[in-house]
């Protein structure tokens, strides 16, 4: 889906009160490309607040202006007020209103204009615009191209570079995944803009903390399963697991990607105990769609190599769940495997 551009350059024609939103639990593509936009937006004119529904991971608190995102779990009121006074809304790295819980009440039914910038599958009818697109690498990929078609590829500053950058990194995996060659020419356009790339992935990759160290070694060494004639590996962690290592927002965060680089692996799931819920992160190589599994068996979704979902019953009942259900998938892992390799 494309964007009316006459309709995008009218809306924008004049200043507005603009309210970005992304999604809850804001990863670098949310946060980068809300970023990105904001420093773009102010340059021409507009006010603008980004709201989301939860905290971002300490490690992108060196983005410009990352400070000034209104967090509604712990900022309310002033989230309630920017909303009620925005003449405009973005949506971000998100394509259903379920993504950003509480922070959508009213909008449902509300009159005022909104643009959706996403690179999930299925879009929800929630903005009056949209551009959705899944052969994007990230949501900051396609802010670039946003302001290209608008013609003002000119106004990509340091600032915008710089937060365009970190969600292109952290949502292709240090470029691992998700690549094209249309992807390395805007990289090469944020480069020329300013942005420094050893630093950010300096930024990005090697901020771990000693207990995030620890964690690591106890997933790896306790908590992973392989099993190599499915080329399948699990890592799990329990509530108990992260009481013991007071596990916070952010400390898991990759984790799931370790089992993959084990050449012959092309599944790996993330399975994490919470008080209320188990979660699951699956993540694929090359032709293996693991959103159809997270979409057909644990009411989720997203890529088909990084896709997410949940479930309500127990943390082993869960994962018997998941291993019984690789069989099904086993000629498609197979085929997906000797593809990648030839």
């Amino acid at each position: 889906m494309k964007l009316n551009l006459d309709v995008v350059k009218s809306l924008l024609a004049s200043p507005k009160d603009i309210v970005i939103l992304s999604h809850r639990n804001p990863d670098g593509d949310a946060v980068g490309s809300s970023l990105g936009l904001l420093h773009y937006l102010k340059s021409q004119g507009h006010s603008v607040k980004i709201v989301l529904p939860s905290d971002y991971p300490d490690f992108l608190g060196f983005l410009p202006a990352v400070s000034d995102i209104v967090i509604y779990d712990d900022e309310t009121e002033d989230a309630r007020r920017a909303i009620d006074q925005a003449g405009l809304f973005f949506i971000l790295d998100l394509n259903s209103f379920d993504r950003i819980d509480k922070v959508s009440a009213g909008l449902d039914n509300d009159k005022r204009p909104r643009i959706m910038i996403d690179h999930h599958m299925y879009p929800e009818p929630i903005a009056d615009e949209i551009f959705s697109d899944t052969s994007f690498s990230s949501t900051c990929e396609m802010i670039y191209q946003f302001m290209d078609d608008l013609g003002h590829a000119g106004w990509v500053t340091r600032d915008v570079a710089d937060c365009l950058y970190t969600g292109i990194v952290t949502d292709t995996g240090g470029f691992r995944y998700a690549t094209s060659a249309r992807l390395f020419r805007i990289v090469s356009k944020l480069i020329e803009a300013g942005t420094d790339d050893y630093k950010i992935q300096d930024s990005i990759w090697n901020t771990m903390t000693e207990k995030q160290l620890r964690i690591l070694g106890h997933c790896l060494a306790n908590r992973m399963e392989i099993d190599p004639e499915l080329r399948t590996g699990i890592i799990w962690l329990t509530q108990e697991d992260y009481k013991h290592f007071d596990i916070k927002r952010g400390d898991t965060e990759g984790i799931v990607n370790y089992v993959l680089r084990m050449p012959k692996m092309m599944i790996a799931a993330f399975i994490h105990e919470q008080p209320t819920i188990v979660k699951m992160s699956i993540r694929s190589k090359g032709e293996m769609d693991v959103q159809q599994i997270c979409k057909a068996h644990f009411r989720g979704g997203g890529h088909k190599n990084a896709s997410g979902g949940v479930s309500f019953a127990p943390l082993g009942t869960t994962i018997n769940k998941f291993k019984n259900l690789l069989p099904d998938y086993a000629q498609e892992i197979d085929t997906a495997y000797h593809n990648f390799n030839t």
